[in-house]
Formats: C-alpha cells, sequence, structure tokens
C-alpha cells in the first residue's frame, strides 16, 4: 500500500514518526550515563509514492539501541547520524532526518556558600543522511534569568531625580547609583545553542556558554548569601534577549576558533515576561563564515537556515 500512487501527486517534505522515548546511554570523555531521550525520525517522500513504512521507524529503533547504543555508548549526534543512516539504506529513501531530544544532568556548585546541586542540561543531536552524505549538529538549551536593561533606564533616571531632589550632589548620587543595583523586572530565559561541525564540541560547555550569555545563571538549590549573589549579579548586568543571543554565538567563536567557515550556528533566546501578557524571542542563525565576515564588518549579511545547511552536500 505505501509503495502505490497516492491520489494526489505531491512529494512530501516529511514524513515518519515523532515521540518515540527511549533510554540511551550516552559519553562524553571518560563518563558515561544513561539517560531518558525522545527520538523523532522523518524522509523525504517521492511523489510517486503513498507512504512511508510507519511500523519500520520503531523497530529500526530497538534494533539500533539495541546493537548500538546498549554495547557502545555515543555522542547524542553521533546515535543521530547512526539511525538517520540506517533509515536512508532500509528504507530505501533519498534522505532521512533524526533527531534526539533528551535531559542530561550535570553538576553545580552554588556560587557562595558552595554547595552540591544538580541541573539538567537540555541535550539535543540532529542529523540528516542520504546516500554518502551525512551532516550532524550538536544542541543544547539551558536556563538562566535576564534583567532588563530598558526598565533599569528608567528607575536609574528617576532615582538621579529623587536624589538630587533630596539634596545630594550630582558627583555623590552618581556613586551612589554605582554602589547600589537598581531594580528592573527579571525574566526568566532559555537559551539555544546548536553547533554543526565535523570538529568536536562539549555539550557542558555550550551550556555553560548559553548561561553566561544571560544576566545570571539560575541554581535549584540556594541558600540566602546565593540568593543575594544571583539577584545582584543579574542586576550587575542587564541584557536584552538580542544580547544573550549575540552573546552566546560569539562564545562559540572564542570557544572554537578551530571551527570551520562552512559549520553552523544557531542562537535563540526566549525570555519569559513578568510585567507583560507576552514572551520575547530572538535567534541568529547561519554559517560560520557568515558571521565571522559581519563580525569583521565585511560582505554581505546573509543568514543560512538550518535545513538549508543540513540539505547541502559536503564537499
Amino acid at each position: 500500500m505505501q509503495a502505490s500512487e497516492p491520489e494526489v501527486r505531491l512529494g512530501l517534505s516529511r514524513a515518519g514518526v515523532i515521540g518515540v522515548s527511549k533510554a540511551i546511554r550516552i559519553r562524553y570523555g571518560e563518563m558515561e550515563k544513561l539517560i531518558a531521550a525522545e527520538i523523532e525520525c522523518t524522509v523525504d517522500l517521492d511523489p510517486a509514492q503513498k507512504g512511508v513504512h510507519m511500523s519500520r521507524f520503531p523497530e529500526l529503533f530497538e534494533e539500533v539501541i539495541e546493537h548500538v547504543v546498549l554495547e557502545e555508548a555515543f555522542l547524542v549526534e553521533e546515535l543521530a547520524a547512526h539511525i538517520a543512516a540506517e533509515i536512508v539504506e532500509r528504507q530505501g529513501a533519498v534522505r532521512a532526518e533524526a533527531r534526539i531530544t533528551a535531559r542530561y544532568p550535570v553538576e553545580r556548585r552554588t556560587p557562595v556558600t558552595d554547595l552540591a546541586t544538580q541541573a539538567l542540561l537540555g541535550l539535543i543531536g540532529i542529523a540528516t543522511a542520504s546516500e554518502g552524505t551525512v551532516r550532524r549538529v550538536v544542541g543544547v538549551e539551558a536556563n538562566g534569568i535576564n534583567a532588563c536593561p530598558c526598565a533599569q533606564g528608567l528607575v536609574r533616571e528617576k532615582a538621579t531625580d529623587r536624589l538630587l531632589e533630596a539634596g545630594f550632589r550630582r558627583g555623590d548620587v552618581q556613586r551612589i547609583l554605582e554602589l547600589v543595583p537598581l531594580a528592573t523586572h527579571n525574566q526568566r530565559g532559555r537559551g539555544t545553542l546548536f553547533v554543526g561541525t565535523e570538529t568536536r564540541v562539549n555539550a557542558e560547555q555550550l551550556g555553560e556558554i548559553v548561561e553566561a550569555s544571560m544576566s545570571a545563571p539560575v541554581y535549584e538549590l540556594l541558600k540566602r548569601p546565593d540568593e543575594l549573589f544571583v539577584v545582584e549579579h543579574a542586576h550587575l548586568q542587564p541584557r536584552f534577549v538580542e544580547d544573550s543571543v549575540r552573546l552566546a554565538l560569539q562564545g562559540v567563536l572564542n570557544a572554537y576558533p578551530a571551527l570551520a567557515d562552512e559549520d553552523f550556528l544557531f542562537s535563540r533566546q526566549v525570555n519569559l515576561e513578568t510585567i507583560h501578557t507576552h514572551d520575547v524571542v530572538a535567534e541568529r542563525y547561519g554559517t560560520v563564515g557568515e558571521l565571522r565576515a559581519e563580525l569583521d564588518g565585511g560582505g554581505p549579511e546573509t543568514h543560512t537556515e538550518l535545513r538549508t545547511w543540513l540539505a547541502e552536500e559536503r564537499a
């Protein structure tokens, strides 16, 4: 039935399965961890083919996980690449895409009291495969907070006026405002960072880059001195959602200078507003070469998208 002619002869960009939950074993350096993951895999569908063999996807996942994951631990993007390549071979597809999403536990220390706590880092592996070509992306999602620079600017102006009206000299007012953290509204932030490359990158380091792009990190456990540190730290470096995207991209380029110009980067920041009923978002994507050229002030501004990069044939 799946191989028969469809009523409407149109090719499909993606057809497959999503939401397959599995336990996978992954490795970073000498450490291995068993974690829960969600897998999705799709293929391009030819206009002359009615459907794909949906039942074979979960069957393949079982085989790959039993044969590969339980025998040897992989990076999550390597596992995604293995699944995509197997799908192309088994389904006879022109192109397949696999995505694995997991929650990876990382150890944290509170900033002042140095207590041990745990954070869950979102871990994403994406890969596409066609005959003889595999492209893969590793991604992370991390939480933090951003303090709004705009509202803080308004508070600064009003505080200046009030202090001057109270009789303080202007020089003293500026000194006071330098010493005392100024109020603003905080936004719970979630940053996403993708790196498409054959170069080995460390997901935990990518998570640290995302956290550093925000005003302050967040912790599951906070004693009072830690809470004071986080709040003051956030208000001393207020950032827009756009700032976080740019800082995350710059952080990757600084941390991995060996990335090739044809490699890919994607940064996205979502801030959950506290004084509005909407949330705010910013993102930037492109090849490493495009981003480097723009930072150097040369060349036209171009933005290669993720699916475009994944679909390109590797030279």
